[in-house]
C-alpha cells in the first residue's frame, strides 16, 4: 500500500512539473515575441542604429532573448531527462553565463549614458558617438565574460579529465559542485553586482541634483531620466535577487520536494524570467519615438499590406522612417 501511495505520489509530482513546463512555454513564447518585435522595432528606423542609447538596448534585446531560448531549452532536456556530453554542455553554459552578465552590465552602461545626457549634455554627443558606442559594446562583452571564465576555471580545476566526455544531465547547477566553488560563485557575482549597484547610485544622486536644479521642459525631461535610473536599478536588484534563489533552494530541499519545485518555479518565473521582460516596459513604452515606430511596425504586422500601410521597406515606410527620425 505504501508503495503505491508512493508511485501515486510521483505521478501527481510529475504531473505538477509537466503543468508548470506548460505554462512556462507559454510565459516564453510571450516574452520572446515581445522581444523579437522590438527587435525589428530598433531596425525598422536608422536612427536607432545610429543612438547608443537604442543599440544598448538591442544587445540587452538580444541577450535576454538568448537567454530565454537556451534556458528554455535546457529545462525542457532537463525535464525530460535527456542526457548530453559535459563538453557540450559547456558551450550551452559559457553562452547562458554571457546573457546573465550582458544584460546588467548594459544596464549599467545604460545608466551611465543618461547621466551623460542629463548632466553633462554638451559633451553627449562626443562620449556618446557612434564610434564609442562600438568601443562600450567591447567592453561589456569582455565584462560579462570574465566571470563566466572564472567560474568554469574552478570546475576545470576540480573535475578529472574523463569527466568532459560523460553524458549527464545538462544544469547549471552541476558546475559548481564542490562547497568551495559555489562560494567562490556568489562572491564573484556580489562582486561585480556591488559596482554596478554603485554605478547606478551614483548616476541616481547626481540626476537627483540636477532635476532639482532644473526648471521647465529641462526639468520634466531631468525627472523622466531618473525615472529611467530607478527601473535599471530595479532590475538590476530582481537580478540580484536570483543569485540568493539558489542558497534559499538548497535550504527548502531539505524540508519539503513538492515545496521545493513551487519554489523554484516561482523563482525562474519572477527573478529570472521578469527581469528580462522590464526593458520593453523601459524603452519600450515610455520612449515617445520608439513607442510611434513600435506601433507603425505592429499595424503592419496585423494589416500585412505593404501598399495599404506603410511599412519599412517601400517608399512610403522610409518617408514615414525620415519623420520619426527628425
Amino acid at each position: 500500500m505504501s508503495d503505491n501511495a508512493s508511485v501515486a505520489g510521483g505521478v501527481s509530482l510529475r504531473a505538477r512539473i509537466y503543468k508548470q513546463l506548460i505554462i512556462t512555454q507559454f510565459i516564453v513564447s510571450i516574452f520572446f515575441t515581445i522581444n523579437l518585435l522590438l527587435i525589428a522595432t530598433v531596425f525598422s528606423n536608422q536612427v536607432f542604429l545610429s543612438t547608443m542609447r537604442y543599440i544598448l538596448f538591442l544587445i540587452t534585446l538580444v541577450s535576454d532573448s538568448l537567454f530565454l531560448i537556451l534556458s528554455d531549452l535546457l529545462l525542457i532536456l532537463y525535464t525530460i531527462y535527456f542526457t548530453m556530453q559535459i563538453s557540450l554542455c559547456i558551450i550551452f553554459y559559457l553562452i547562458v553565463c554571457l546573457s546573465v552578465f550582458v544584460t546588467p552590465v548594459t544596464l549599467t552602461a545604460m545608466t551611465l549614458e543618461r547621466y551623460v545626457a542629463i548632466c553633462l549634455p554638451l559633451r553627449h554627443p562626443e562620449l556618446c558617438s557612434l564610434h564609442n558606442t562600438q568601443k562600450c559594446i567591447l567592453i561589456i562583452l569582455t565584462v560579462s565574460s570574465v566571470p563566466c571564465f572564472i567560474i568554469l576555471s574552478t570546475f576545470i580545476a576540480a573535475a578529472s579529465s574523463s569527466v568532459y566526455t560523460q553524458h549527464k544531465l545538462c544544469s547549471m547547477e552541476m558546475f559548481v559542485s564542490i562547497p568551495w566553488q559555489n562560494h567562490f560563485k556568489f562572491a564573484v557575482y556580489q562582486f561585480y553586482f556591488f559596482i554596478m549597484s554603485i554605478t547606478i547610485t551614483f548616476s541616481y544622486v547626481k540626476i537627483m541634483k540636477v532635476a532639482k536644479a532644473a526648471s521647465g521642459e529641462n526639468k520634466k525631461s531631468t525627472w523622466k531620466g531618473l525615472s529611467t535610473v530607478i527601473l535599471h536599478a530595479f532590475q538590476l536588484l530582481l537580478c540580484l535577487i536570483q543569485l540568493w534563489c539558489p542558497f534559499i533552494e538548497s535550504a527548502i530541499i531539505k524540508i519539503d520536494l513538492l515545496l521545493y519545485i513551487n519554489v523554484r518555479y516561482v523563482d525562474y518565473v519572477t527573478f529570472i524570467l521578469a527581469p528580462r521582460c522590464l526593458s520593453p516596459l523601459i524603452y519600450g513604452l515610455r520612449d515617445e519615438k520608439f513607442l510611434n515606430a513600435l506601433k507603425y511596425l505592429a499595424l503592419c504586422v496585423v494589416v500585412r499590406g505593404r501598399k495599404q500601410v506603410g511599412c519599412p521597406g517601400n517608399r512610403q515606410g522610409r518617408q514615414n522612417e525620415d519623420r520619426q527620425g527628425r
